[in-house]
C-alpha cells in the first residue's frame, strides 16, 4: 500500500528536484561558432537582430559566458565570406562585437554586447572580458559574431554574422 503512495509524490517532487538542479548552471558554453546561412538580400534574423549581407563561415570557434559574473570569451577562426568578390575573407568588415542575448524572442529578452574587437584579415577575432547587466534569469542564452559599430555602412553594423552551436550549461568555477 505504501508503495502506490509513494509513486504519485515521487512524480510531482521529480521537476522540481530537476529545475533545482539546473538553477545552478550558471556557465554557458557553445562549443562552436557557425556562420550565418543565407542568400545574398536575403534576411535570417535572430531575436529581432537582422542577418549579416550574405552567407559567412567559420574554420573554428567557441564562446563562454558566466551569467553569475558576467565573464565572456570568444574566439572565431577563419570568420570569412562564402561568394561575392571577397569570398574566403571578411571582405571590409575589420571589428566585431559578441552579443549574448537572454530569453530570446520574449518580452525580458535582454541584449548585451562585449566591446568591439579586431578581426583579422585572416577572419580570426578574440575576446575575454566582462558584460554588465546580465539579467537572472538568462533563459534559453543565444550567442551571436556581429558586424562591429565602426563599420562605415551604418545600414550593416550590429548584424550577426556568426552564432554558437552546441550549447552546453555547467556550474560556475
Amino acid at each position: 500500500m505504501r508503495m502506490k503512495s509513494f509513486w504519485p509524490l515521487a512524480l510531482l517532487v521529480a521537476p522540481a528536484i530537476v529545475l533545482a538542479e539546473e538553477s545552478f548552471d550558471t556557465v554557458v558554453q557553445w562549443n562552436h561558432i557557425v556562420g550565418v546561412i543565407t542568400a545574398p538580400g536575403l534576411n535570417n534574423p535572430v531575436a529581432g537582430i537582422n542577418a549579416g549581407a550574405g552567407p559567412w563561415s567559420v574554420q573554428e570557434g567557441h564562446a563562454r559566458v558566466d551569467l553569475t559574473n558576467g565573464q565572456v570569451s570568444f574566439e572565431v577562426r577563419g570568420l570569412v565570406l562564402n561568394g561575392s568578390n571577397s569570398s574566403g575573407t571578411p571582405g571590409t568588415i575589420n571589428t566585431v562585437t559578441g552579443t549574448l542575448v537572454c530569453n530570446a524572442g520574449a518580452g525580458t529578452q535582454v541584449i548585451r554586447d562585449t566591446t568591439e574587437v579586431r578581426l583579422s584579415q585572416q577572419g580570426d577575432a578574440h575576446f575575454r572580458g566582462e558584460l554588465n547587466g546580465i539579467p537572472s534569469p538568462c533563459a534559453n542564452p543565444l550567442f551571436l559574431v556581429r558586424i562591429g559599430p565602426s563599420f562605415p555602412v551604418a545600414g550593416a553594423v550590429g548584424r550577426w554574422i556568426a552564432t554558437g552551436a552546441v550549447r552546453t550549461a555547467s556550474e560556475s568555477d
